[in-house]
């Protein structure tokens, strides 16, 4: 087999699935505020992270759950810093005070990102469940851009809060972030049991993905749309149209070179060491506890079949688009159990096989 890992330029690390607030769109079934057994050990991290390095992984994310929960979680982001990694910490921020920001910035994270749910604290603290989180957040927020940390604010839009849309956008301006990563929901763990009036319908995702397009034309933050793969096929559509030469960039989309990336340019490693495409597609491609990182990476059959869009089934498998996005094989496997299949919530219909297809 090929060596694939030149591509690889994301690995998400689930330090630990324990987490203090219970948000209703969790990708995970069982939620604890309880450290596991099953935790991957300081050890363990600390010969993963080695691995890591030695593959020339471009950035390291310490998740969770809520990652600030682990104890050695700074032993942890101390060695990556030193082993050459670039990393970053993904919080919920309701555990971030002055001594707790001082930990991050000394052991080397470059950039923290935390959840908004939403313009103010009653839609926020509604979807996560804890009363005086979205206040607790955006301290987070203040106390690490005061000490120059690069932040970063991502939004999962739903229907909640997407009539916010435009708050939410004013709100990451007034907090000054680098980044906002808008999140469209994929339907697993928690989030499975969320109903049609939650979820957004293919229309309205199409209508926020052209809403982030008019934002991404602006130099500060940059947008990014994530687990929303047809964006690409969005934004090259639209600066076509507009006689617009794109420019990725310009768009803070300089790090993705395509849509969904599960299994290409990026991994997920859970808290136990298994191997997933993403954090959203629940297929183990193998576990670091039995075999080496590297060799999971460039051997497992799932991950192999993501990295070849002829292998998409539906209107993925002819859209002309197809290279560019390949719709997110998280969404379709939640539709039907076949990660394959065509992504349920684009509403874009091939033109033509894509054979035909002349770029």
């Amino acid at each position: 087999m090929v060596d694939q890992h030149s591509e690889l330029r994301l690995v998400f690390w689930e330090t630990t699935a324990a987490c203090n607030l219970e948000c209703s769109h969790c990708r995970r079934l069982e939620i604890s505020r309880e450290l596991s057994k099953e935790d991957l050990t300081t050890e363990e991290g600390l010969y993963l992270i080695d691995e890591l390095s030695r593959m020339g992984i471009l950035t390291l994310v310490f998740s969770g759950g809520e990652p600030l929960i682990r104890p050695d979680l700074f032993k942890l982001a101390l060695h990556a810093h030193a082993k050459g990694l670039r990393t970053a910490l993904a919080s919920n921020g309701t555990l971030i005070d002055e001594e707790m920001a001082r930990e991050i910035l000394y052991s080397g994270v470059q950039r923290v990102a935390i959840s908004l749910d939403g313009a103010d604290a009653k839609t926020h603290d509604g979807f996560r469940r804890q009363e005086g989180s979205f206040q607790k957040a955006v301290n987070a927020f203040h106390i690490l851009r005061r000490k120059g940390m690069s932040l970063q604010m991502n939004c999962t839009l739903a229907r909640h809060n997407i009539y916010q849309k435009e708050e939410i956008y004013d709100l990451a301006l007034t907090l000054g972030i680098d980044a906002l990563h808008i999140f469209m929901l994929v339907p697993v763990g928690c989030g499975a049991s969320l109903s049609s009036q939650v979820i957004l319908s293919a229309e309205e995702y199409e209508e926020v993905l052209g809403w982030l397009y008019e934002k991404s034309k602006r130099a500060c933050p940059h947008v990014r749309a994530t687990c929303a793969p047809h964006y690409f096929r969005v934004i090259h559509q639209r600066a076509k149209a507009e006689g617009r030469r794109l420019d990725l960039r310009k768009s803070g989309m300089s790090s993705m070179t395509k849509g969904c990336l599960a299994g290409t340019g990026v991994v997920f490693i859970s808290h136990k060491g298994e191997i997933f495409p993403c954090g959203y597609l629940p297929l183990v491609c193998g576990n670091v506890r039995e075999k080496p990182f590297r060799e999971i990476w460039c051997t497992s059959a799932i991950l192999n079949q993501l990295r070849v869009p002829e292998f998409l089934e539906g209107k993925c498998g002819i859209c002309e688009y197809r290279n560019i996005c390949l719709g997110c094989r998280a969404r379709a496997y939640s539709q039907d159990g076949n990660y394959l299949g065509p992504e349920p919530l684009c509403l874009y219909q091939p033109k033509r096989a894509f054979a035909e297809f002349q770029t």
